[in-house]
């Protein structure tokens, strides 16, 4: 059975950071490219970042340059390193891969405000 478990969200002010953690089981987790998707209240959910298994990473225009993302095969986790954070990055992120084809764990609440 798969499990992805999201985890490190939390509320930042505008300009700060955090890193997301998505530990995955009951998966190859090194086979799979990985993504960090998030939903905003009355949004779609989107892509903003992924990792392929050899390390090349892709990112949403309203992300680069501010989030980056990094694996550790040996651990079956994937991060999300988010600086410069903004108020329009609120949204409940989740982990999944490249192409969603698992079941989506709970999610992390990330809350920018001031």
């Amino acid at each position: 059975q798969v499990q992805l478990v999201e985890s490190g969200g939390g509320l930042v002010q505008p300009g700060g950071s955090l890193r997301l953690s998505c530990a995955a089981s009951g998966i190859i987790f090194s086979r799979f490219a990985m993504g960090w998707y998030r939903q905003a209240p009355e949004k779609q959910r989107e892509l903003v970042a992924s990792i392929t298994n050899r390390g090349w990473t892709k990112f949403a225009d309203s992300v680069k340059g501010r989030f980056t993302i990094s694996r550790n095969d040996a651990e079956n986790t994937v991060y999300l390193q988010m600086n410069s954070l903004k108020a329009e990055d609120t949204a409940v992120y989740y982990c999944n891969t490249d192409g969603p084809v698992f079941s989506w764990g709970q999610g992390t609440q990330v809350t920018v405000s001031s």
